[in-house]
């Protein structure tokens, strides 16, 4: 095989790499608009832990999952993570019947990354070996992996809240946090080796 022939080979090869790539691409575009629910949502179904972790944010909806599972008796104290609404979510959760004095705070995490880092830090200090992690159902698949990442020693379990799944579920235009949980998601697996799967 000449030059020319060895030329054209790479060329051909190239494009058909190209080409499964694109095909990957679009089928996993795909994928993320009509499945969000089996893609970021990670539920490990029933089981206790000493304490349970709800992660700042969302629109309440975490503090009121945390609410149940705690009077379901999941577990008996409930440790508050991320700076600039762990108080709010205080007042939510005693407004739901939770004990002022079942509650902890961690304040400083303003990221998934620092409520893991921070949160399995004060669980080592408290001996604290299973967690239940309460936060949104889109959310859920990412914060699992970064306290499995910064806490391997402990036993974690995911049990999310499921505000907006039903809407995700009929396959209606996703709404733009489960968008850009996909791309901080790539993100935590390029950046800081957080395995999504």
């Amino acid at each position: 095989m000449g030059l020319i022939g060895t030329f054209r080979l790479k060329r051909r090869r190239v494009w058909l790499a190209a080409g499964a790539f694109s095909v990957v691409a679009v089928l996993g575009l795909l994928a993320g608009w009509f499945f969000p629910q089996q893609i970021l949502c990670l539920d490990t179904g029933p089981g206790h832990g000493e304490v349970l972790v709800v992660l700042g944010g969302g629109s309440g909806e975490r503090a009121d999952r945390a609410a149940e599972l705690f009077k379901a008796g999941v577990a008996p104290r409930i440790l508050l993570s991320g700076a600039g609404d762990a108080q709010d979510n205080r007042r939510l959760l005693v407004a739901r019947g939770v004990p002022a004095e079942a509650i902890e705070i961690e304040g400083d995490s303003k990221s998934t990354r620092q409520n893991a880092q921070f949160t399995v830090r004060s669980l080592r200090a408290e001996g604290v070996r299973r967690a239940v992690i309460v936060t949104s159902w889109y959310h859920s698949r990412r914060a699992y992996r970064c306290f499995r990442k910064y806490g391997p020693e402990l036993e974690f379990l995911s049990r999310p809240a499921y505000y907006g799944y039903e809407s995700a579920r009929r396959a209606r235009p996703v709404n733009w946090f489960i968008w850009e949980e996909y791309v901080k998601l790539a993100g935590y697996w390029v950046c800081y080796g957080v395995w999504p799967f």
